[in-house]
């Protein structure tokens, strides 16, 4: 691909320039990336017209003439190629007013030293690494540094900020202190970005190994406090009559690091990023019995649809799991410390359905307790809910349950028309399965459900 872009860049007398993240990844050995930026010093869009004549069937190129930016599809990489630009900015938005210019403010421009890093795609000096910020020395000392002052980077771009934090994630780097204390001068810049694109970033760092790096990062530089602050609600921990509780924004943290070594399911973590956000409005002191949270699942549950319309994230099954999630987190915990009955793992496996096993996941990466012995007992417990959902299930069918007798069926049987008798009869077989008085299956439903009739007085008609 780089030889085609030098070839197609020397026919129209350009010179062009590979910059960005793949020559950061490139060099930190992390792997190609799937996309590749392309810098020309003229026509971006003319670039890309040109080597796309070059290239086999000819692939198509997409132009964003507003953006005066082209791309193409090259086995599996999408190639961007733009103009060399400087930018400005205006106070209220993050949107760059636009000039041509040269590869130097093309990449004064770029938001980190480690991301303004070029490689010479000109016949005469191909391959050659363009540094004006020393950004090799920065990814060999593992810093995010931005290239010019970093309170007119973050506060032109205030993405960035969120940006430098997602990198420090990701490649476990450190953000340079300078850098660092702008993010928190600059932190109310962050209102003018959308939910979209602050949520694209936190799903960045929620996807990384370990997202407490980031989560901390966003809590110390104040961050945290304007785009989440139903988690900065947990921070600290409360006295009373010598009793506290335990800080449940760090406890937090620990859950989602947990469960971000068994799934990179990243609406299971946001589960257990948001799985105590009820707590803090659910927090009360009572004499003799200590701290309290009361509800905090269903609170927490109710709170979830709010934070996701709040950021602009997706409405739709997605939101309705880590709702789900966060409601029934306690749940297992519950049967965990109990004797598991078959009963309350019955009512169970039916109110998380297909989900039982997310939510188990969940529970699990709960346990942060410090004492070995706790730990291995608390491990060993869910162990046997786990079996216990295995057994019940094979026999019971509770999974995803649908009813032995339909209401349509009932009534036929009756010669009913909609009505509240319909509803009662379909609950009662219902609790009699969850509660084992009667097996998952038609025969046995049919006869509870005669009996129950009976007794409200409604009379089987003859077929």
């Amino acid at each position: 691909m780089f030889e085609i872009t030098a070839q197609a860049a020397a026919s129209l007398n350009v010179k062009s320039y590979v910059i960005g993240g793949f020559v950061r990844d490139y060099l930190l050995q992390r792997g190609l990336k799937k996309d590749i930026d392309i810098v020309a010093v003229g026509s971006g869009i003319e670039l890309a017209k040109a080597v796309s004549g070059l290239i086999k069937g000819k692939p198509k190129v997409q132009v964003f003439k507003t953006y005066g930016t082209a791309m193409l599809k090259y086995e599996d990489i999408d190639v961007e190629f733009v103009g060399a630009r400087k930018e400005s900015y205006r106070a209220d938005s993050r949107n760059p007013i636009v000039e041509t210019g040269t590869l130097e403010d093309d990449q004064n421009r770029r938001d980190f030293t480690i991301n303004a890093l070029a490689l010479s795609l000109s016949k005469e000096d191909f391959g050659t690494l363009i540094d004006p910020f020393n950004g090799i020395e920065d990814l060999a000392k593992k810093i995010i540094r931005t290239p010019l002052d970093p309170d007119i980077t973050y506060s032109d771009d205030p993405l960035r900020m969120m940006r430098a934090i997602r990198f420090a994630t990701q490649l476990n780097f450190t953000i340079e202190e300078e850098s660092l204390n702008a993010i928190t001068r600059n932190k109310e810049r962050i209102k003018i970005i959308t939910g979209e694109r602050i949520t694209e970033e936190l799903n960045k760092i929620l996807s990384a190994p370990v997202p407490s790096v980031g989560f901390k990062l966003l809590y110390d530089t104040g961050l945290l406090d304007i785009i989440l602050p139903e988690l900065t609600a947990l921070k600290g921990v409360e006295e009373v009559e010598g009793q506290t509780h335990k800080d449940n924004f760090y406890h937090t943290l620990e859950v989602v690091d947990n469960i971000s070594r068994d799934t990179e399911d990243v609406w299971l973590r946001w589960a257990a990023l948001l799985h105590d956000i009820g707590k803090a409005p659910t927090k009360r002191f009572v004499k003799k019995q200590g701290w309290t949270f009361h509800g905090h699942e269903f609170v927490g549950g109710k709170m979830v649809k709010k934070l996701f319309e709040r950021l602009h994230m997706p409405l739709n099954h997605k939101m309705k799991f880590v709702s789900k999630m966060v409601m029934l987190s306690s749940r297992p915990i519950v049967l965990a410390q109990d004797i598991v009955t078959d009963s309350a793992v019955r009512r169970l496996v039916f109110d998380a359905g297909e989900d039982i096993d997310s939510l188990m996941t969940l529970c699990e990466a709960d346990i942060t307790t410090k004492n070995p012995n706790k730990f291995k007992k608390y491990h060993n417990n869910f162990k046997l809910v786990r079996q216990k959902i295995v057994e019940v299930e094979e026999r019971d069918h509770v999974r995803n349950f649908q009813p032995p007798i339909t209401g349509e069926q009932i009534m036929e049987i009756f010669n009913l028309k909609p009505s509240r008798e319909i509803g009662m009869l379909k609950e009662a077989i219902k609790e009699a399965i969850l509660e084992g008085e009667i097996p998952n299956e038609y025969e046995s439903a049919y006869s509870y459900m005669m009996e129950k009739a009976t007794k409200m007085g409604l009379t089987k008609v003859n077929s």
